[in-house]
């Protein structure tokens, strides 16, 4: 499958990480790429190794016309839902860039409200440079913050499982009860508060 990516359009892509974890922010990130500065070896982050995605990371920030990241947090999620936080996340990260893009593509089904066109690109971590680029910004984001939350819990082993509900993960949940950083409206954390 090809996108039509008009090439007289300045064009920001738009993707998150972390709709699935049990805890920690929803982290979107929106990229303008340059052009004049192409980037090698932009692919969706979740097929990247560790080592590549922090090298591209490096690199996009370096090289792209605009990025930045957008968030929302625990309190967020659990307020609105997961997909209007995440919405939420999207529309700042798409704020927050220094130069305003003309046409937004959105990885996924559907695209937030924003002031100017949008269009949903499914898999677009794959087909649309920019989106690929967002999507290594977001995750790499996303991981480091987890290695952070993990080096102040090291006994919940967020390095490891990042925050998504693997069996260890709900194992070490269920034993020791939810930080406040986790998402009290996800249903393994409410049962681990006692609520479901």
């Amino acid at each position: 499958m090809t996108i039509d990516i008009p090439e007289d359009k300045l064009i920001a892509g738009v993707d998150e990480v972390g709709r699935g974890p049990l805890v920690g922010d929803v982290v979107t990130a929106a990229v303008i790429l340059d052009p004049a500065n192409p980037i090698a070896g932009l692919a969706d982050s979740k097929k990247l190794s560790e080592k590549k995605r922090l090298a591209l990371f490096d690199e996009i920030k370096a090289k792209a016309l605009a990025w930045a990241i957008g968030r929302a947090s625990p309190e967020e999620i659990d307020e609105l839902n997961i997909l209007h936080a995440t919405m939420l996340a999207m529309q700042r990260a798409v704020a927050g860039l220094k130069v305003t893009p003309e046409l937004v593509f959105i990885d996924g089904n559907r695209c937030p409200a924003l002031p100017m066109e949008a269009r949903a690109v499914v898999k677009g971590d794959s087909l649309v440079a920019a989106i690929s680029a967002a999507s290594i910004l977001a995750k790499v984001t996303r991981d480091t913050e987890m290695s952070a939350l993990d080096a102040r819990h090291p006994e919940y082993g967020f390095a490891r499982h990042k925050g998504y509900p693997t069996p260890e993960h709900l194992a070490i949940l269920a034993e020791r009860g939810p930080l406040p950083e986790y998402r009290q409206s996800f249903k393994p954390v409410r049962r681990a508060l006692g609520i479901e």
